[in-house]
């Protein structure tokens, strides 16, 4: 009996970007109220650090460059949690892919309206 190689799963690509205005649309009901930006994404866990969702503290021991104590960070959240803002309406939308002049190019569902 041979050894087989474990395969990997195909992984899709992210539809969220750095920099894109976000909703979160589940967890917290401090973090579901306004549009947010994403500070970092994370293809390899499909998570996603997004500025100010899901604070946590950090407690970090004194050195000699910093004094220590209690900090505020931000983890990430898992993509699902996610939804894109509709760049014509500033609502939550649903994102689809089209091919536009040679170009693979993200859309929103609500308004049709390209994403850049």
């Amino acid at each position: 009996m041979a050894n087989k190689s474990k395969q990997t799963r195909f992984a899709p690509k992210p539809k969220i970007k750095k920099g894109d205005k976000v909703f979160v649309i589940s967890g917290a009901y401090k973090d579901r109220e306004r549009s947010r930006e994403v500070l970092e994404v994370i293809p390899s866990k499909n998570r996603a650090i997004v500025d100010g969702v899901n604070l946590r503290k950090k407690h970090n021991k004194p050195t000699q460059d910093a004094p220590g104590g209690i900090n505020e960070i931000t983890a990430s959240i898992h993509l699902s949690n996610l939804m894109l803002a509709d760049p014509k309406t500033g609502e939550p939308s649903r994102i689809g892919r089209k091919v536009e002049d040679g170009k693979i190019v993200r859309y929103s569902k609500k308004s049709g309206e390209i994403i850049k």
